[in-house]
């Protein structure tokens, strides 16, 4: 069996949430290609969907040095690390991103629910309101906007206003 068919093999198994035969899949092909970054990536997505961030992470890892401009790993392994608290490294890979497509709607969207983690409220919605320039529709950035502006509102009703005169 070739590659790309067990690269298919397992995209069916993890679709039926096979997760761990799937593994097994892509080992096969990692270990034909130690360089596939299709197969890496993909890996690193099954391991998360695993809840095994740290192994994903390194699947990343090992894609990006294969090729740093991969856009797919550099938002995946963002994912992983927001999954892990690890909010300013996500912001560091959404940003390598964004240098690499500056107008990738997901990149710009994550990296708002990253910032809206660390408490950047007021920064988080404007990169939910630059994703939703790119895709009026992106729920993603919609239902994050709403609950940040949400959350900001109730900030500042708790904050008294130190400047008034």
């Amino acid at each position: 069996m070739g590659s790309s068919s067990l690269l298919n093999e397992a995209y069916d198994l993890c679709e039926e949430g096979e997760y761990t035969l799937a593994l097994e899949y892509y080992d096969l092909v990692l270990y034909r290609e130690p360089n596939n970054v299709a197969a890496l990536i993909n890996k690193g997505v099954t391991l998360q969907n695993l809840g095994r961030m740290c192994q994903s992470v390194k699947c990343y890892d090992a894609a990006i040095a294969v090729d740093p401009k991969s856009v797919d790993a550099l938002v995946n392994k963002g994912s992983a690390l927001h999954t892990m608290g690890k909010y300013h490294d996500a912001v560091d890979c959404y940003n390598r991103v964004l240098k690499i497509r500056p107008r990738y709607a997901m990149a710009i969207a994550y990296k708002g629910l990253s910032l809206g983690e660390l408490g950047l409220l007021k920064d988080a919605i404007k990169c939910f309101n630059s994703a939703l320039k790119i895709d009026k529709k992106y729920d993603i950035a919609l239902s994050n906007k709403a609950l940040a502006l949400e959350l900001l509102k109730k900030n500042s009703k708790l904050k008294p206003n130190l400047h008034r005169v």
